[in-house]
Protein backbone atom coordinates (compact mmCIF):
# COMPACT_ATOMS: atom_id res chain seq x y z
CA UNK A 1 0.00 0.00 0.00
CA UNK A 2 1.24 3.37 -1.10
CA UNK A 3 0.02 6.62 0.68
CA UNK A 4 0.57 10.33 -1.14
CA UNK A 5 -1.13 13.38 -0.54
CA UNK A 6 -0.38 16.97 -1.77
CA UNK A 7 -1.99 19.88 -2.45
CA UNK A 8 -3.09 20.37 -5.82
CA UNK A 9 -4.33 24.05 -7.24
CA UNK A 10 -5.94 23.67 -10.95
CA UNK A 11 -6.03 27.18 -11.61
CA UNK A 12 -3.74 30.10 -10.20
CA UNK A 13 -7.13 31.82 -8.60
CA UNK A 14 -8.92 29.07 -8.85
CA UNK A 15 -10.57 26.52 -6.64
CA UNK A 16 -7.68 23.60 -4.87
CA UNK A 17 -7.70 20.36 -4.88
CA UNK A 18 -6.02 18.20 -1.95
CA UNK A 19 -4.87 15.04 -3.36
CA UNK A 20 -5.06 11.59 -0.99
CA UNK A 21 -4.02 8.49 -2.23
CA UNK A 22 -3.59 4.90 -1.14
CA UNK A 23 -2.00 2.50 -2.93
CA UNK A 24 -0.81 -1.08 -3.44
CA UNK A 25 1.43 -0.81 -6.41
CA UNK A 26 4.08 1.40 -5.15
CA UNK A 27 5.64 2.35 -8.81
CA UNK A 28 1.97 3.58 -9.51
CA UNK A 29 1.45 5.37 -6.50
CA UNK A 30 4.83 7.08 -7.07
CA UNK A 31 4.66 8.03 -10.63
CA UNK A 32 0.85 9.13 -10.63
CA UNK A 33 1.36 11.58 -7.83
CA UNK A 34 4.00 13.02 -10.35
CA UNK A 35 1.63 13.20 -13.52
CA UNK A 36 -0.83 14.91 -11.26
CA UNK A 37 1.98 17.46 -9.92
CA UNK A 38 3.13 17.48 -13.43
CA UNK A 39 -0.80 18.60 -14.69
CA UNK A 40 -2.17 20.95 -12.02
CA UNK A 41 -0.36 23.49 -9.70
CA UNK A 42 1.00 21.57 -6.78
CA UNK A 43 1.85 21.97 -3.06
CA UNK A 44 3.84 19.61 -0.72
CA UNK A 45 3.12 15.54 -1.44
CA UNK A 46 3.59 12.97 1.51
CA UNK A 47 4.11 9.68 0.85
CA UNK A 48 2.99 6.49 3.12
CA UNK A 49 3.32 2.68 1.67
CA UNK A 50 2.83 -0.80 2.81
CA UNK A 51 4.39 -3.71 2.02
CA UNK A 52 4.39 -7.36 3.07
CA UNK A 53 6.69 -6.12 6.20
CA UNK A 54 4.16 -3.95 6.98
CA UNK A 55 3.24 -0.32 6.61
CA UNK A 56 0.94 2.60 7.50
CA UNK A 57 -1.10 3.33 5.36
CA UNK A 58 -4.35 1.38 6.60
CA UNK A 59 -7.81 2.53 6.95
CA UNK A 60 -7.41 4.60 9.70
CA UNK A 61 -4.35 6.46 7.97
CA UNK A 62 -6.57 7.14 5.15
CA UNK A 63 -9.22 8.79 7.36
CA UNK A 64 -6.45 10.49 9.08
CA UNK A 65 -5.26 12.05 5.68
CA UNK A 66 -8.75 12.98 4.36
CA UNK A 67 -9.55 14.90 7.11
CA UNK A 68 -6.14 16.77 7.17
CA UNK A 69 -6.17 17.33 3.33
CA UNK A 70 -9.70 18.91 4.38
CA UNK A 71 -8.67 21.21 7.22
CA UNK A 72 -6.46 22.77 4.31
CA UNK A 73 -9.47 23.18 2.36
CA UNK A 74 -12.61 26.08 1.79
CA UNK A 75 -15.74 23.15 1.93
CA UNK A 76 -17.32 24.40 -0.87
CA UNK A 77 -14.87 25.83 -2.91
CA UNK A 78 -12.09 23.71 -3.05
CA UNK A 79 -12.08 19.93 -4.19
CA UNK A 80 -11.08 16.44 -2.47
CA UNK A 81 -9.37 14.17 -4.84
CA UNK A 82 -8.62 10.53 -3.63
CA UNK A 83 -6.46 7.94 -5.67
CA UNK A 84 -6.85 4.47 -4.23
CA UNK A 85 -4.76 1.12 -5.36
CA UNK A 86 -5.32 -1.92 -4.33
CA UNK A 87 -5.97 -5.62 -4.77
CA UNK A 88 -10.31 -5.65 -5.08
CA UNK A 89 -13.59 -7.88 -4.55
CA UNK A 90 -17.14 -7.10 -4.31
CA UNK A 91 -16.84 -6.73 -0.94
CA UNK A 92 -14.75 -3.02 -1.65
CA UNK A 93 -11.15 -2.67 -1.21
CA UNK A 94 -8.27 -5.15 0.26
CA UNK A 95 -5.89 -3.21 2.68
CA UNK A 96 -2.93 -5.89 3.90
CA UNK A 97 -0.16 -4.17 6.08
CA UNK A 98 1.87 -6.73 7.62
CA UNK A 99 0.06 -9.10 9.31
CA UNK A 100 -3.18 -6.13 9.27
CA UNK A 101 -5.72 -7.46 6.81
CA UNK A 102 -9.04 -4.98 6.38
CA UNK A 103 -11.34 -4.53 4.14
CA UNK A 104 -12.41 -0.46 3.10
CA UNK A 105 -16.30 -1.15 1.57
CA UNK A 106 -17.93 1.61 0.15
CA UNK A 107 -19.82 2.97 3.03
CA UNK A 108 -17.23 2.78 5.02
CA UNK A 109 -15.38 5.28 2.68
CA UNK A 110 -18.80 6.95 1.86
CA UNK A 111 -18.51 7.77 5.53
CA UNK A 112 -15.12 8.78 5.91
CA UNK A 113 -15.29 11.27 2.56
CA UNK A 114 -18.70 12.64 4.23
CA UNK A 115 -17.17 13.61 7.81
CA UNK A 116 -14.68 15.36 5.71
CA UNK A 117 -17.19 18.45 4.81
CA UNK A 118 -15.77 18.93 1.87
CA UNK A 119 -18.97 19.16 -0.91
CA UNK A 120 -16.86 18.79 -4.08
CA UNK A 121 -14.77 15.50 -4.69
CA UNK A 122 -12.86 13.63 -7.35
CA UNK A 123 -12.46 9.85 -6.42
CA UNK A 124 -10.16 7.20 -8.45
CA UNK A 125 -10.57 3.94 -7.65
CA UNK A 126 -8.08 0.86 -9.73
CA UNK A 127 -8.80 -2.20 -8.30
CA UNK A 128 -10.42 -5.30 -9.10
CA UNK A 129 -14.75 -4.88 -9.49
CA UNK A 130 -14.19 -1.42 -8.38
CA UNK A 131 -17.49 -0.17 -9.78
CA UNK A 132 -19.11 -1.51 -6.49
CA UNK A 133 -18.08 1.68 -5.31
CA UNK A 134 -20.28 3.75 -7.58
CA UNK A 135 -23.80 3.91 -5.92
CA UNK A 136 -22.78 4.98 -2.94
CA UNK A 137 -20.13 7.17 -3.82
CA UNK A 138 -21.04 9.13 -7.48
CA UNK A 139 -23.61 12.44 -7.65
CA UNK A 140 -23.51 15.09 -9.07
CA UNK A 141 -20.54 16.94 -6.42
CA UNK A 142 -18.79 13.24 -6.16
CA UNK A 143 -17.08 12.27 -9.92
CA UNK A 144 -15.79 8.50 -9.17
CA UNK A 145 -13.52 6.77 -11.82
CA UNK A 146 -13.46 3.36 -11.59
CA UNK A 147 -10.67 0.92 -13.21
CA UNK A 148 -13.23 -1.99 -13.68
CA UNK A 149 -17.04 -2.18 -13.09
CA UNK A 150 -18.63 -4.32 -9.62
CA UNK A 151 -18.53 -7.61 -11.86
CA UNK A 152 -14.76 -7.98 -13.33
CA UNK A 153 -11.68 -7.62 -12.39
CA UNK A 154 -8.56 -5.41 -13.77
CA UNK A 155 -5.41 -6.55 -14.16
CA UNK A 156 -1.71 -5.44 -14.25
CA UNK A 157 -1.43 -4.86 -10.06
CA UNK A 158 1.60 -7.78 -9.80
CA UNK A 159 4.17 -6.42 -7.42
CA UNK A 160 7.08 -5.66 -9.71
CA UNK A 161 4.61 -3.77 -12.19
CA UNK A 162 5.20 0.16 -12.88
CA UNK A 163 1.84 0.58 -13.98
CA UNK A 164 -1.49 -1.68 -13.57
CA UNK A 165 -3.51 -1.70 -17.29
CA UNK A 166 -6.09 1.40 -15.92
CA UNK A 167 -2.92 3.49 -13.91
CA UNK A 168 -0.68 3.06 -16.93
CA UNK A 169 -3.39 4.52 -19.51
CA UNK A 170 -5.24 6.98 -16.85
CA UNK A 171 -2.20 8.74 -15.38
CA UNK A 172 0.45 7.91 -17.58
CA UNK A 173 -0.93 8.41 -20.61
CA UNK A 174 -4.51 10.14 -21.27
CA UNK A 175 -3.69 12.46 -18.19
CA UNK A 176 -0.40 13.75 -19.70
CA UNK A 177 -2.13 15.52 -22.19
CA UNK A 178 -6.35 15.69 -21.85
CA UNK A 179 -7.08 18.91 -20.68
CA UNK A 180 -9.86 17.37 -18.60
CA UNK A 181 -10.79 14.51 -16.07
CA UNK A 182 -13.56 13.22 -18.25
CA UNK A 183 -11.26 13.82 -21.50
CA UNK A 184 -8.80 11.72 -19.97
CA UNK A 185 -11.25 8.62 -18.89
CA UNK A 186 -12.23 8.58 -22.59
CA UNK A 187 -9.31 8.10 -23.52
CA UNK A 188 -7.87 5.48 -21.06
CA UNK A 189 -11.10 3.25 -21.38
CA UNK A 190 -10.77 2.88 -24.77
CA UNK A 191 -7.02 2.25 -24.01
CA UNK A 192 -7.52 -0.29 -21.83
CA UNK A 193 -10.18 -2.21 -23.93
CA UNK A 194 -7.48 -2.84 -26.97
CA UNK A 195 -5.06 -3.77 -24.65
CA UNK A 196 -7.44 -6.45 -23.09
CA UNK A 197 -8.69 -7.84 -26.02
CA UNK A 198 -5.01 -7.94 -27.43
CA UNK A 199 -3.86 -10.20 -24.50
CA UNK A 200 -7.55 -12.04 -24.45
CA UNK A 201 -8.88 -10.84 -21.48
CA UNK A 202 -12.45 -10.44 -20.54
CA UNK A 203 -12.93 -6.41 -20.73
CA UNK A 204 -12.86 -5.13 -17.08
CA UNK A 205 -15.24 -1.94 -18.36
CA UNK A 206 -13.71 0.93 -16.30
CA UNK A 207 -16.61 3.24 -15.51
CA UNK A 208 -17.12 7.72 -14.68
CA UNK A 209 -20.47 8.61 -12.78
CA UNK A 210 -20.97 11.61 -10.87
CA UNK A 211 -19.52 14.63 -10.81
CA UNK A 212 -21.23 17.58 -13.05
CA UNK A 213 -20.94 20.28 -10.61
CA UNK A 214 -17.32 18.81 -9.59
CA UNK A 215 -15.45 18.69 -13.70
CA UNK A 216 -15.81 22.47 -14.78
CA UNK A 217 -14.03 23.03 -11.26
CA UNK A 218 -10.57 20.89 -12.32
CA UNK A 219 -9.40 21.42 -15.96
CA UNK A 220 -5.57 20.82 -16.42
CA UNK A 221 -3.33 23.18 -17.84
CA UNK A 222 -1.53 23.09 -20.47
Amino acid sequence: MRLVRQDVRPHQSGPKAALSRIGRVRSEATRAAQVVAGRFETGPINVEYNSKKGGNATIEALARSLQAAANRLDTEKDVLFLILTSHGSPDGLAIKAGRLTETLTPSRLGDMLARTGVRHKVVVISACYSGVFIPRLANPDVLVITAADANHPSFGCQDKAKWTYFGDAFFNVALRKAVSLKDAFLDARSLVRKRELREHFEPSNPLMAGGADVLPLLVARP
